[in-house]
């Protein structure tokens, strides 16, 4: 079965701010929760993400067990939008998408992550008791984070 999570959020800055902020894979860091041991795999070279672009990281998000999971962006559209696509990971599939566009306050940031799990049933009640509460609560911290990162003081990213 196929899952949606959406969310957005209003950020106060301006679109190339904001983007080269989210198109930074060592953000990633600052806007996960630091009980989940993540890690990039490796030293990335390259500081904005491209199209086709691998990134091989490291994530604990169940009883500290690390998970290895490889994402590849497969759509980029600049000062818009990108698509980061789980090529190995703990999903059966995982598709973000992520969305920029600029209004007047800034820029109103919108996630929408489609996925699937393995196990049929047993994947059901996984995401129900456990996938569902850990998600969103990934994407709360993200959005306090960004709210005192970027909305609270209105600094400089």
């Amino acid at each position: 079965m196929s899952y949606t999570l959406k969310r957005s959020q209003q950020l106060y800055q301006n679109i190339e701010s904001v983007w080269f902020f989210f198109t930074s894979p060592d953000n990633l860091l600052r806007i996960t929760p630091q009980d989940m041991n993540f890690k990039i795999s490796y030293e990335l070279l390259v500081k904005e993400i491209y199209e086709g672009m691998i990134i091989n990281y490291t994530v604990a998000p169940f009883l500290g067990i690390p998970l290895n999971w490889q994402t590849k962006i497969i759509q980029v559209d600049y000062l818009k939008s990108f698509t980061d696509f789980q090529q190995k990971g703990p999903y059966k599939m995982w598709n973000h998408y992520h969305e920029f566009i600029p209004n007047d306050e800034g820029v109103l940031m919108v996630d929408t992550v489609e996925y699937e799990l393995s196990f049929g049933v047993i994947g059901k009640m996984v995401h129900k008791l456990v996938v569902k509460k850990k998600l969103d609560q990934i994407f709360n911290y993200r959005y306090q984070v960004l709210e005192q990162l970027i909305n609270q003081e209105k600094s400089r990213l």
